[in-house]
């Protein structure tokens, strides 16, 4: 099971398999490897507001 990450201010999730294509980040792209600039492209919260997902752990 691959791992996913949750923003902690507004519950989007970030899933590596969907990215973020929007925001510039591909399909595949593993959460450590996506840039530390990166925001929530929901709330504009920082990648340091994401936590993993517990039940994908």
């Amino acid at each position: 099971m691959h791992k996913r990450y949750i923003c902690t201010v507004c519950d989007w999730i970030y899933d590596p398999e969907v990215g973020d294509p929007d925001g510039g980040i591909a399909p595949g792209t593993a959460f450590e490897d996506i840039p530390d600039d990166w925001v929530c492209p929901d709330c504009g919260a920082g990648k340091e507001a994401f936590e993993e997902l517990e039940q994908y752990k």
